[in-house]
């Protein structure tokens, strides 16, 4: 009966525990990725920032269609600066993210090795 027991429990440390914890980690991965909302930042890339345009208007004046121009232009480059900035610190949260798991899932299979280890050494503290 313990044989099985500690069979199940290997079982349960080994394998469906650090599965539980990749679906959680997951989870979390894929808040941020959508959080950040990188994809639809990567589409929209040149798109003006909070859709600030300017329209031309009737006529042709070369002064204010320059003027226009001009404008509509830094509206999208601080558009792209800014989108830049928003995805670097989501892909940075996002590798630190990935760091956190994967450093989870280490202390999580070395715990076992970790208490036999803190047993022997509060023994040999105790002489």
């Amino acid at each position: 009966m313990n044989a099985v027991l500690l069979v199940k429990y290997i079982k349960w440390h080994l394998l469906d525990a650090p599965l539980g914890l990749a679906k959680g980690w997951g989870n979390i991965l894929w808040f941020n990725y959508n959080y950040f909302s990188i994809g639809l930042l990567l589409k929209t890339y040149f798109a003006p920032w909070r859709r600030i345009t300017w329209d031309y208007g009737r006529g042709f004046d070369i002064g204010r269609y320059l003027f226009i121009f001009s404008s509509n232009v830094i509206s999208r480059v601080l558009g792209a600066v800014m989108r830049s900035f928003l995805i670097l610190a989501g892909l940075f949260l996002q590798a630190l993210l990935c760091f956190a798991a994967l450093a989870t899932l280490a202390l999580w299979l070395a715990l076992p090795l970790l208490i036999v280890f803190s047993f022997f050494y509060g023994v040999i503290l105790l002489f």
